[in-house]
């Protein structure tokens, strides 16, 4: 995809420098405007440039790594909606399915649970919470990428992270916005406890202190 992306907007840019301006006078673009010899620097060659990108799309271990959480699993999460870390959290329970797509790339995780969520009248009701997210390794990016959704909003979160061997954790971090202008940083910790077990920690920052507002404990299905 990356791959076909960067090709048409070479194609489009191309087309774009190509078109006669007519009375107009034409802009110099900042790579025009450079020297020969550092636009060169600059920008590889089309053969270069392939061979550069057919190798970033190879898979490597950190693509075998996600790969290893494929599966089905269930899960318990536990939620605080009270900022008082002492406070009781609200507990459920759900499945949730991994898989890998594009040969490995990347790979989608749906969950289904049930919850209880305040309504518009401020009363506790059951509803049924689905979500999708999405994970890779980008080589460009020599990092972890992650999006996710769900049907408690419209918009995407997107996250980047790295993974820790030593502690077999991964850390993500990222930003939401709930609701207009209430935008928040999160940081999400994923730790491997074994190949059938593993935890995630879920934290905001609430007005400059962060806090843990979310844990959820995943056991892979028999």
């Amino acid at each position: 995809m990356k791959t076909f992306v960067t090709l048409l907007v070479a194609f489009s840019t191309a087309a774009l420098l190509a078109r006669p301006s007519f009375a107009q006078t034409p802009a110099v673009s900042p790579a025009m405007a450079t020297s020969p010899a550092t636009a060169s620097a600059a920008q590889p060659n089309p053969a270069e440039m392939m061979k550069q990108m057919t190798e970033l799309s190879k898979l490597n271990e950190n693509h075998k790594l996600l790969a290893e959480l494929n599966g089905a699993w269930n899960y318990t999460i536990k939620m605080w909606m009270n900022p008082d870390p002492n406070a009781k959290p609200q507990e459920s329970k759900g499945t949730a399915t991994r898989k890998s797509i594009m040969e490995g790339r990347y790979f989608v995780m749906d969950v289904t649970g049930q919850m209880q969520m305040p309504g518009a009248d401020g009363k506790m009701k059951n509803m049924t919470f689905k979500g999708m997210g999405m994970e890779g390794y980008d080589n460009v990016k020599k990092k972890f990428v992650a999006s996710w959704i769900d049907n408690m909003g419209t918009g995407i979160e997107f996250s980047e992270g790295t993974y820790d061997p030593a502690s077999k954790s991964f850390t993500y971090t990222g930003e939401m916005e709930p609701v207009p202008g209430m935008k928040s940083q999160i940081r999400e910790v994923i730790k491997l406890t074994d190949k059938n077990h593993m935890t995630l920690e879920w934290y905001e920052n609430r007005a400059g202190t962060e806090a843990k507002t979310m844990e959820i404990s995943y056991t892979r299905k028999k």
